[in-house]
This record gives C-alpha cells, structure tokens and sequence, in this order.
C-alpha cells in the first residue's frame, strides 16, 4: 500500500486507523519452487531477490515468530565494508554498493546513513595493521583514509586524547560507512517480496525435514503441517546448528550472546560509528538521539537473548576510557541477540551436504551490515546451484580443506575447541 501525503495526514488525524498491512501475512501452501526458514532480513532478502533477479515466485518465507522478532531486531544497525581479506572484501563492498541503492530499489525508507566508521588506533603496531587494511580496501576500489590523531580530533574532538589509559594516535575512516534502521530494512524487504508473490508466513516453526528414499531434503515439517519445496535455504542466524540437526547436519558453528544497549535520548554528538582500537566498544548515535553501543560476547555457548553483568561491565569500561562523558548518560535499555559464529569469524553460504538443502550461516558480527548481499547471493546459489563471484569464499568445506579466512576486520572470535 502506497500512502500519498493526504491520505498520511487524513490518517492521522483519524488517528491512525484504517491502515493496511505492507505486506500479505500468507497462509501456507502445500508446495513451493524454494522454501526459506527465517523471516530475518537474510531470509526476506533471499526471498525478494529469487522473484527480482531469477524470476523465482513460487517462494516462501517461513518464520517462527513474527518477521524481524530475532536477530534483525537485536543489533546496532552498523554498515561498512572496510575489510581486508579477498574472500570478504568484495563480498561486503558489494553489500555496501546494494545498501546505497536499496531504498530506490525497494520505494522504502531504510534510514540508510552514510556518516562514517571510524575505527582508532592506540599504538604504532595497530597504525601499520590498519594501514595495511586501508591499503587492501583501497586495492578493490573501496575508500579508506588513514587519519593521524589531529584528523581524528577535528571529527571527535570529545574523545579522550591524552589522559586515556589507551591515548588516541588516529584512525581508519570509511566515510561511506554508517547505519541503517534495522526494523525498516525488514518491513522493506517483506513488503517489496510479498508484492512479487512471496508468501511470507509468521509463527510458523519448523519442527523436521521432509526427506525422500535417498535422504534428500524435499521440504518441511512445520506447526503449520508440512510444506513441500524443491529446495530448502536455512537462514535462522544463531540457530542454524538447532536446525540443521534436524537433518542430521553439524555445522561448525557455535552460538553466542551478543549484547548491545542504548542510552536515553540526547541531543546530536557522535558524528558516525566510532569503535575503540583498545577494547572491543563500538558507539554510534540513532536518529532518536540515542547512544547505541556494544562490545564483545559473552564468553559461554547459549541460546538466551540476554548476557550477562561482567560483559555489561567490560562494555561500560571500554565506553569510559574512550569518551568518559559517556557516564552522564542514563541507560534506557539493553538487549542480547544470539550470534552464530564460525571458527574463522567468515559466514557460510553453500550448499549442504544433504542433497536440497542450503545454507546461509555463521555471520559472527557481519549479519546485519551483510544484508544485501547475503540475500543477494543466497538467491543466486538457490537459484542456479553455483555460488556468486563474490560469495565463492564462503564454502562449508573450507574448515575441513584449511581453506579458512581469518579476518580481523570480522571482530573478536569465540574460544572455540
């Protein structure tokens, strides 16, 4: 439903009612072309681009819940594609060019921002790393600057320069970098699919897969009763290894809560994303005011969305001794989500070793600025059973062949053994 600016102020006046939903909330059909399992934006995107790009609309969504009630809404919204390593770079650049494109593309408001990531530097040996991956990032076509302590101050002159345990010399700037509204990226992408044929189908759990004589997978078994579909993609983040056992598939992914939090409003400060060389601290501002901010994961394998205090405390420190100010902001709230992270802090997108079974999994801290170009890709491998140039790094089988993509660029990675 598209709404002219009449009929926005009409319904307002009226208070709001007579509101239509953006997108058709499906009743499950017995057989579908290819059936996606997460109703997250990976998902969503996956099922827009198979309508869009490969012509595919016999597609469905399902999801347990509600779509965006997982991980999509449990992030800080960040976008960047400053990274180092061939197998991701043009992968995230790609998902960056798509970001400055997707609300022409889809006719909706994603609140995409480019204001900047600004990753600093607090030591001699991490001004050569980062040069290094400016260097890398500037080799395929993505920008980078390298600024020095005088740069840095002039964006962020509230920083804690010189009486820091951790002192400022500079930073790495993607000025292309930034945020996007997590919830509108969703309501996006279900809306745009849901107008190219795409049934997208709410609390709706996957209970089992349908499989033949030959154990290929065939479809689902659901709460709903069971859905047929000539392929099956699983695009459930931090629940993928719960899923995937349900066809008798172990993945090499372990799930972690990852927490973030976000102060009362204030008034505007943090000029882009900021993140602390010295500690894993990360901060941006949202365009409510808020200070959206986070750290590492909690250090123990769960499936709760929530963490735990000593992590609260090591977030709240790295805050301190970056921008000490920082501690006249009132916490408005917390929360926690569930990320699936690989031994190698890369994701997964590939076929399973079961016969009609896709994966799209282990994005650690990359799901969300991922977006794009992880439904992108999926819905080319779904479509044409070979991987998309960009994505041809992200092969399940590079843990048992040693063909692992140790990327920085990702964050800190779990102690997996």
């Amino acid at each position: 439903m598209r709404y002219s600016g009449f009929s926005l102020l009409t319904n307002a006046l009226r208070g709001h009612r007579g509101w239509r939903p953006a997108w058709r909330d499906a009743a499950p059909r017995p057989a579908y072309d290819v059936l996606v399992i997460g109703g997250g934006g990976h998902g969503l995107a996956t099922a827009y681009y198979l309508a869009k790009n490969h012509g595919i609309h016999r597609v469905a969504v399902v999801e347990r819940g509600w779509i965006g009630g997982g991980n999509a809404g449990r992030n800080t919204t960040i976008i960047r594609s400053n990274y180092g390593l061939p197998g991701n770079e043009p992968f995230y650049e790609w998902s960056m060019k798509l970001w400055e494109g997707l609300e022409q593309d889809l006719n909706y408001n994603a609140m995409v921002s480019q204001r900047g990531v600004l990753n600093l530097y607090h030591s001699d040996a991490q001004r050569d790393a980062y040069a290094r991956r400016g260097n890398a990032m500037r080799l395929h076509g993505v920008d980078a600057e390298l600024l020095d302590q005088d740069g840095v101050r002039k964006m962020a002159p509230f920083l804690d320069f010189e009486g820091a345990r951790f002192p400022i010399q500079g930073g790495l700037l993607q000025r292309r970098g930034g945020t996007a509204r997590h919830d509108a990226v969703v309501w996006g992408y279900a809306r745009a699919a849901s107008d190219r044929g795409v049934d997208i189908i709410q609390n709706c759990a996957v209970t089992g897969f349908l499989r033949d004589a030959s154990g290929a997978v065939t479809g689902v078994e659901t709460t709903r009763g069971p859905i047929c579909a000539g392929k099956v993609g699983m695009a459930v983040a931090g629940h993928s290894s719960v899923v995937a056992a349900m066809a008798d598939l172990r993945l090499p992914i372990e799930s972690h809560v990852l927490q973030a939090f976000v102060s009362e409003g204030l008034k505007p400060l943090i000029p882009g994303v900021i993140t602390f060389g010295a500690g894993h601290f990360y901060i941006s501002q949202s365009d409510k005011g808020g200070l959206v901010f986070g750290g590492d994961i909690d250090g123990y394998n769960s499936y709760a969305q929530r963490g735990n205090l000593p992590v609260i405390e090591d977030v709240c420190e790295g805050g301190m001794a970056l921008m000490p100010m920082i501690g006249r902001a009132r916490l408005l709230r917390a929360w926690g989500g569930v990320m699936d992270m690989t031994m190698d802090g890369s994701p997964i997108i590939d076929h399973a070793p079961v016969p009609g079974l896709y994966v799209n999994a282990g994005w650690c801290y990359g799901g969300f600025k991922a977006t794009p170009a992880s439904g992108w890709c999926f819905a080319h491998l779904l479509a044409t059973d070979t991987p998309h140039e960009t994505a041809a790094a992200f092969r399940l089988d590079r843990f048992r062949l040693g063909a692992v993509i140790d990327e920085k660029g990702q964050g800190a990675q779990p102690n997996l053994h």
